[in-house]
This record gives C-alpha cells, structure tokens and sequence, in this order.
C-alpha cells in the first residue's frame, strides 16, 4: 500500500470535499467523513488544518483531473481505500443522486478502477448502515 504524503492527502481531501458539495448540502457529518480519511493517513497532523486547506483548494479549483492523477499513481488498495471514502461522504445523507453518481464513473475511468469494484463497495458501504 502505497503511503500518501501530505499534499496528496490535502488533494484528495478536496476531491472528498466535491464530493460532498456536489448536492449543494456539505453537512457537519461529512466534514467528519472527510477529517477520519485525513486521519487515516496523516496521524501526527491536525485534521481541521488539512480540511480547511482541501476546501481552500475545492473552492478555487474545478479540475477533477489534478485529484484524480494523484489516485492513479497509487496501488489498487490506496484506490479502493480512496473510493471507499468517496462512496461513505456520498451515501451519508441516504440518497445518491445523478451527479453524485456520474462524479463517481467519471472518478473511476480517470484513475483506472472499475465500474463493478466500484458497485460492490458501494453496495457494502450501504449493506453495513
């Protein structure tokens, strides 16, 4: 498992950020969402820093591609551990709408992962709630 460095980690975060703006509805929970994958990752830093430089970044930039190309670089495990996070801010709300589905297909052809990967940990995610 490859380990994610910081600027990595503030990339991605703002990718979980669009994610959770993209229904017009960033709620505290998901902010929570966001810190656990920060954690995950970033032990010795402060979680409430790296978020609110990843919403500094998510609400200056509309490039899903600079998000994206950090994914790809890393193992199989780091892109499942990344989607599952995505599909955990998305589904936290209980509804899945067209463009949180469609950010997640596009997400996916971007860093190379599949459609059926991609479905089945939605599927758990929602089986386990």
């Amino acid at each position: 498992m490859n380990i994610l460095n910081k600027e990595s980690v503030i990339g991605i975060s703002a990718l979980l950020v669009h994610a959770a703006n993209i229904d017009e509805n960033y709620s505290e929970h998901e902010k929570e969402l966001v810190k656990e994958f920060i954690k995950s990752y970033l032990e010795k830093e402060d979680p409430k820093e790296i978020l609110k430089k990843a919403e500094e970044i998510e609400k200056n930039s509309n490039q899903l591609l600079e998000y994206t190309n950090i994914i790809k670089q890393n193992s199989i495990e780091v892109k499942k551990d990344i989607i599952e996070h995505l599909w955990k801010v998305l589904i936290s709300d209980n509804t899945v709408d067209q463009y949180e589905s469609n950010l997640m297909r596009r997400i996916c052809g971007l860093i190379y992962f599949s459609d059926k990967e991609c479905a089945e940990i939605k599927l758990k995610l929602l089986n386990s709630k």
